[in-house]
């Protein structure tokens, strides 16, 4: 079964990879399940089962196909010991990657399941695995297909952070792909043909945030991804470097014009964007990009938020996670030396009161926090809520903001007794009446 496409791959120059479960297997006694056994015959011991199967089917895939490749999955009831078992056949295959689901080790890519991380992983290899509907394999009567546009945008959102995307196909039982799956399929790659470029061995985008979109660049060039088109025909970019040359990729041979602004740079664009999905317009550029550096500003009323995404981390675990709606937090936060700054231009000082949005599983309360606003300092304790994806949002106190002007605003931890600090959405600064 394997071979036929192991023949296919090298017929066609393309790198071979396999999904494999170590753990969980429904069908032999011993392996591991993700919850509880339902079938008395998988009842067993899983030390076996990883010596007398695992072992030996890793070992062949490893020996008998050309893998560059090795996807783990399900570590469910793995232990050091029994990956111990698995790591070592790795040398037969001495440059393939795999990743980080065997469990206790963190192979060599990161890969998030249904979700697209707010920054993507800084340093890491990364991929976001995600379905076509909501089902992996293949249910006659899940048809909640997700519009093209969501796949073409999730693609450029995974691009734009320096990830992969792997789009899951759920194939019949004759081995036919369902015709909604192809439909899509058709149609991104319709997309794809025409701006492909800026997508395929791009990098990550310089700018930290975009309010209509995604950036991806290669040397030279910066590729704008606008998902919502200015109506005004006006495309605004947080840029420094000089702009030698703007066009949009689906008509290189049309210049748009560019004008320098206080903020960076402003394109003018056609009034229609040339594709429903994401429009791309190119920046060809001097040099690698200098970028404006955004504050984050009050609103009129005097409202400041300090959102999650917006932070600067500082440190090795604390990280911008999802969880719940899908709305970004500061999560992971288990080492105390951890700790995010926002940059804030305040233009109404004077009494705020503040607000939290966090989780705080029961148990792990008690982390106190230390707000400050540059020189100014204000401590907090970590209340609990229902846990750690049950976000509240309450009153955290009151603080002076004495000056105008830019500042920095720092969130560090200055006790942490239970092992974790808290998950974090939003503080937010109110005007007091």
């Amino acid at each position: 079964m394997l071979q036929p496409l192991a023949e296919a791959c090298q017929r066609h120059g393309l790198r071979l990879g396999f999904y494999y479960s170590q753990a969980q297997d429904w069908n032999n006694p011993g392996g591991g399940v993700c919850g509880e056994h339902w079938d008395p015959a998988q009842a067993g011991d899983m030390g076996v089962y990883i010596r007398d199967v695992a072992v030996p089917q890793v070992t062949e895939l490893l020996t008998r196909y050309p893998l560059s490749i090795l996807w783990w999955d399900t570590p469910c009831g793995m232990t050091k010991e029994f990956a111990d078992q698995l790591i070592p056949l790795l040398r037969l295959r001495p440059s393939i990657i795999h990743n980080n689901r065997l469990g206790v080790y963190p192979g060599d890519t990161e890969t998030p399941e249904q979700e697209i991380p707010a920054t993507g992983f800084k340093g890491r290899d990364w991929e976001t695995c995600m379905t076509m509907n909501d089902t992996w394999g293949f249910k006659s009567y899940d048809h909640n297909w997700k519009p093209t546009q969501v796949l073409v945008r999730n693609l450029i959102d995974c691009a734009s952070k320096g990830g992969k995307h792997l789009l899951n196909v759920g194939p019949t039982s004759e081995g036919l792909i369902p015709e909604p799956s192809l439909q899509r399929l058709r149609e991104v790659g319709a997309w794809m043909k025409v701006n492909g470029e800026a997508i395929y061995a791009t990098t990550a985008s310089p700018f930290k945030k975009l309010a209509w979109g995604r950036c991806t660049q290669r040397a030279g060039k910066l590729y704008l991804h606008v998902f919502d088109w200015p109506r005004n025909g006006q495309l605004d970019l947080p840029l420094v470097s000089r702009v030698r040359k703007a066009y949009l990729l689906a008509k290189p041979g049309e210049t748009l014009a560019v004008t320098d602004r206080e903020e960076g740079k402003r394109i003018s664009v056609p009034s229609a964007p040339p594709s429903p999905y994401a429009g791309v317009v190119v920046c060809e550029i001097d040099g690698p990009p200098t970028v404006v550096v955004p504050r984050i500003r009050q609103e009129a009323d005097g409202a400041l938020t300090l959102g999650a995404a917006d932070a600067d981390i500082i440190g090795h675990s604390l990280k911008i996670e999802t969880k719940g709606s899908g709305e970004p937090n500061l999560g992971y936060w288990v080492d105390a030396k951890d700790y995010a700054t926002w940059p804030v231009t305040i233009t109404r000082a004077g009494d705020h009161i503040v607000q939290a949005t966090h989780a705080c599983a029961p148990g792990a309360e008690g982390s106190v926090v230390c707000l400050r606003i540059g020189d100014d300092a204000h401590s907090a304790t970590v209340p609990a809520t229902q846990g750690w994806d049950d976000f509240v949002t309450a009153q955290a106190g009151r603080v002076q903001i004495r000056a105008t002007g830019p500042v920095d605003i720092t969130l560090k931890a200055t006790e942490m007794p239970r092992g974790a600090v808290v998950n974090l959405r939003s503080i937010v600064f109110r005007p007091a009446k």
